[in-house]
Order: C-alpha cells, then structure tokens, then sequence
C-alpha cells in the first residue's frame, strides 16, 4: 500500500513535467504567404529530437508533402531545442496546415495565394478611425471639443487655441505632434506608392458612407486638419494636448475624469512647441529646436498638396497645405533641433533626439511640388547630415522613442531625384541597417533583427519597410527571407503563436486583452491595431505599475529573453498604438496586392 502510494505522489509530481517535455509547439506565420514567399516554419519542444511534419491541405485533408525539420544551433531561448521547416517549394493556393507525423501536433490552418494580405490595410485603418479625438465614428461620440489651453507660447498661458481633433495617441487620450505628424505623411505616402489598393467604404468623418474618396485619404484628412491646427501661424506651432494627468484609470473618452486646472471633462493644456525644455514638474525635456515636428509635419503637407490638387481635384485645400508645408520647413530651418514629447509627473517621455531624417524628407516633398532648387540641395545635405547615425538599425539599444520615426523616409523620397552616385549613398543607408539587423537575426531561433525595447512592433515593421524600399531602390532581392521573418513573426511565428495585430487573423490567435478603456469598459474589440510587442525581460522588470490581472496563457512558453503577455495589465507589451498602426499601413499595403 506504501509502495503504491509513493507511486501515485512520484506520478503527481513528474507528471506535468513529461507532458511538457513531449509538446512540441509549431510557430507559422497565421494569416499565411504569398505564393513566391519564403514559407519557414519554427518548431521548438524540450525533446532533444524531433518528427517530421506533413503539409496538409485543410479542405482535401491530403498531404502535400513530408518535411524532415533541419535543427536550429542558435541561442535557445527559454532552454528549448529549435527546428526549422522549410516548405517554400509549395506555390499552388489554398489553406494548409502543419501536422507532426506521430504525436499529431498540428498548425493553426493558414492561407497560400495572391490574396493572402488583400485589404488587411484597411483593417488597420479601422483601428485608425477608432482612434478619432473629437468625433469618434466607432462610439458615435464627441470628445474633448476644450482642447487647449496653451502654455509656454507667445500668447499668455491659459489662452484658449482650437486644438480640437486629431487622434488619440494609444490607450490613453494624449495628443501628440510627434506621433501624428509621422502616422499623416506615412499614410500619404503608403497611398502615393500604391494608388490603386484602397477602398471607399466611408465618409470624412468615418461613417460606413461612401463619398468618392478613398477611405486612407479620409483618414489623413483628418490627420492634416488637426496638423493645421498645431501650426495656427507661419511662425507658430504646438506639439502635444494633455500629459500624463490623463492616467487616471480607464475612461470612456466623452468622461474624462483628468484635470488640468478647469475641473474634470473640461479644457486640456496645450504646449506651444518652444524647442526649448519644457515640463511642469521634475521630469523636464531636452529640447533643442523644433525641425523634427515642423520637417515631418511640412513632408506631410507637401505630399497632401500634390495629392489634392492631382487626385482629389481641390486646389483650395491643395494650395493650404502648399504654404502650410513652406513655413513649417522654415521654421524648422530657423530652429533646427528636436522637441520631445512633455510629462507633468511621470518619468516617461517620448525622448526623440533627431531630426535632419525629417528635414530631409519635408525639403524633397517640396522639391517635388515646387521644383526649387534650394529644396533639393538642402534635401541632400540632410541625408548626409542623418547618416546611419540618425538609426537604431545600427544600434544595439536606445531610449524611448530616441531615433523616431523608425525609419527615414526621406531616404526613400529622395532616391528618385538625384544623380546615380547620390542614388548608391541612399540605399547604402539602409543597406548598412539591414545588414546589421540581418546580423543581429543570426542569433536568434526566430531570425528576428531588432532590439526588443518597448514598442518593438513598430521597429519590425519599420524593418520590414526598410527593406521594401531598399528593394525598390536598388533592385536587390537578395533579402527576401529576412523580409518575410520580420514579416512572419508579427503574424504568429513568435514564441507565443500571436499575431501582434488585434482581430488580425480572424480566427486566429490575436491580442484581445488590450490595454484600452474601450476594452475594460465597453468590452469593444476593434480590429487593426497593433500592440506595442514583445520587450526584453530586462526592460520589463524595471517598468513601474504592471500588473498581470489574469494567469499568464503564454506561461509555458515564456522566456528569459523577451516577455509579451495578452493582458490589460501590461501596458509596456499589449497596448495598440496609433502611430504603431499607422506606421505598418504600407507594409500591409505592399503584400496586399491589386484590389
């Protein structure tokens, strides 16, 4: 009787740990490839040894073909042993899935075909349309019509300025130049490059009402009326409505309960861009200029004036943001420097120290409407002026949001005008980064090139339309499966078998638990935005006020790498971002296709 029950407490105890050394987790890309991809998957287990796997078509149930994994000698995060299967050679169309050979594990069932990632770009301007300050079409609400009381500006302080509209910037309701500057001129240029791929499915102001425009204009509309807004005067510019005063809990935006000095619910402070340090209490800025804000804010009001006047047949709107776009690049000549994002209690900034990236790109905008001279030369010296320096791809780490935007788009801007020799410098720019994300890759069993700091998604999509570009500069392909790693792991090839975009796939494995009032509160899941991803365990450790509210789902495959927790407590891993979301819409767009 003794021997039998130390049996059945010896089976209790080692139990749980031979079923975990049998699972063998199978990570794929969820909303699947395009037929031409490089189509890898990753496998890890705590088993030494692994099966093969069979490709199944999920319709006939046949087989396709047997893989036998080839083993991944690389840092085993979490102590698993790592796989990788190969099946790149399997072009023809329809969804499959992957199924080891004895244990029958298998794979979420994902999508080979041309149409693979058509109108997912729209999704992501869902997320986008939900994200509207002043009247929000996913609520049907009007919000926050008090913004702002202006501070630090040649008016007194508390002088009201209309700063109305916009977007809110993440989970909470701040409203930043610094962000909505980059997500406007992003999305013009993602439907510059690509025309043809978006619908007309809503009005101006969201509603599911077409009007003849397509809806990604809609959407910098409302970017650019907010944008002329922050720039009330040739010589004037602010750059951020309400600080950290907002984090008083979740709140359904029309009920905010911050103070800013006029009561709840009622008018939010509005800071003048000065490009000098700025704060209310101990935690001040480092400003230095303005040129970040007013370069980014000028490339996206020369590209609307091209578009407007081509496209949309306006030259009244057209011609507004043709001299809104000259003086805010003069005003970022005469303050060059950079202007950070301002806190009132709160160690946590948005700590942007460059902007020749931006001055760049708005001086090629304008060379491009204008034809002037002076803005292609200028073009060019602050290309050589932001260098590689200017980039995280060449660093190992940086602050928050230090070298924002994640990728110079003016690099790309330019390219098109300028000599062969100038061409070379430009794409060797980005070369230089992908080259050493590429290295960064080799490290790791999921090949993924950048640091994880907070807000990791948005450097990976940065990536991946780094080399987009490269590769419409250059001609060179030679990257495409580091591409389609990047791309993969944001879709479920992770440790987590996640994609990092809410309601992205459907029916897939996606963040729902997302650091949003309008999750808490309203139970809303709205599809399209992307959460901040994974961060270093490091990093995260140090980071104040987490806290998981629910049992981590993703616990037996943690690591002591990289965290990410599909929790509302975690603000630093599963908060959607607006210019997170903003900034994939041409990444998207690119796989989308031809609608």
């Amino acid at each position: 009787m003794i021997a039998t029950k130390l049996l059945f407490l010896l089976h209790l105890v080692f139990a749980p740990l031979q079923e975990k050394d049998q699972e063998l987790y199978i990570r794929i890309n969820q909303l699947g490839y395009l037929p031409e991809d490089t189509k890898v998957a990753v496998l890890f287990s705590h088993q030494a040894k692994v099966e093969t796997l069979s490709l199944v078509n999920a319709e006939s149930e046949k087989e396709i073909i047997k893989i036998k994994p080839s083993k991944v000698n690389k840092d085993n995060w979490g102590g698993f042993h790592y796989w990788e299967a190969d099946f790149s050679k399997v072009k023809s169309e329809g969804d499959f899935y992957l199924i080891s050979n004895k244990s029958k594990h298998r794979s979420p069932v994902f999508r080979i075909g041309e149409n693979t990632y058509q109108n997912h770009q729209e999704t992501l301007l869902e997320f986008m349309r939900q994200q509207r300050c002043g009247y929000n079409p996913t609520l049907d609400m009007v919000c926050h019509q008090k913004d702002g009381r202006s501070f630090f500006g040649p008016m007194p302080d508390s002088t009201f300025v209309d700063l109305s509209g916009g977007w809110h910037d993440a989970g909470d309701q701040l409203k930043y130049l610094i962000t909505s500057s980059y997500a406007t001129a992003h999305i013009l240029m993602a439907y510059e490059m690509y025309p043809d791929r978006f619908e007309d499915k809503v009005n101006a102001l969201g509603q599911p009402i077409p009007n003849g425009i397509p809806d990604i204009l809609d959407e910098a509309k409302w970017g650019l009326d907010w944008l002329h807004k922050m720039h009330p005067a040739p010589d004037q510019l602010f750059h951020q409505v309400a600080d950290d005063r907002d984090h008083r809990g979740f709140k359904i935006p029309n009920q905010d309960n911050s103070d800013y000095g006029w009561g709840e619910n009622s008018y939010r402070v509005g800071y003048f861009a000065t490009g000098k340090p700025q704060g209310l209490m101990s935690y001040q800025s480092e400003a230095t200029g303005v040129a970040n804000l007013a370069g980014r804010s000028a490339a996206a009001m020369a590209l609307a004036a091209r578009i407007w006047e081509k496209d949309l047949d306006d030259p009244i709107f057209a011609a507004k943001c043709r001299e809104a776009a000259k003086s805010l690049y003069a005003l970022g000549r005469a303050k060059e420097g950079y202007q950070q994002g301002n806190s009132y209690g709160a160690p946590y900034r948005y700590n942007e120290e460059t902007w020749a990236d931006d001055m760049e790109w708005a001086a090629a905008e304008l060379f491009k409407l204008t034809g002037q001279n002076d803005y292609l030369d200028q073009a060019k010296e602050y290309a050589l002026k932001s260098n590689t320096e200017d980039s995280w791809t060449v660093r190992d780490s940086a602050a928050h949001y230090q070298l924002y935007p994640f990728i110079n788009l003016g690099h790309y801007s330019l390219h098109s005008l300028v000599d062969e020799d100038f061409k070379k410098t430009l794409e060797g720019y980005y070369l230089d980064g992908i080259k050493y994300t590429l290295a960064r890759a080799e490290s790791n069993p999921f090949h993924i090139g950048i640091p994880f700091i907070w807000c990791s998604n948005n450097l990976l999509t940065s990536l991946v339309t780094q080399v987009i570009l490269y590769e419409k500069m250059s001609g060179d392909k030679s990257f495409e499966p580091f591409l389609t790693s990047q791309r993969d792991w944001l879709f479920g090839k992770n440790p987590w078998g996640t994609s990092m975009f809410t309601g992205i796939p459907d029916g897939g494995e996606y963040p729902v638990e997302v650091h949003t009032s309008l999750f808490v509160l309203l139970g809303l899941e709205v599809p399209g935005g992307l959460v901040d991803g994974p961060i270093s365990k490091h990093i995260y450790d140090n980071l104040i006020g987490l806290t998981l509210l629910n049992p981590d789902k993703f616990e037996k495959v943690q690591n002591e790498k990289v965290v990410y927790h599909d929790d509302v407590g975690d603000y630093s891993t599963n908060e959607p971002t607006m210019d997170g979301t903003a900034g994939a819409i041409l990444m998207m767009t690119h796989f989308s296709g031809e609608r």
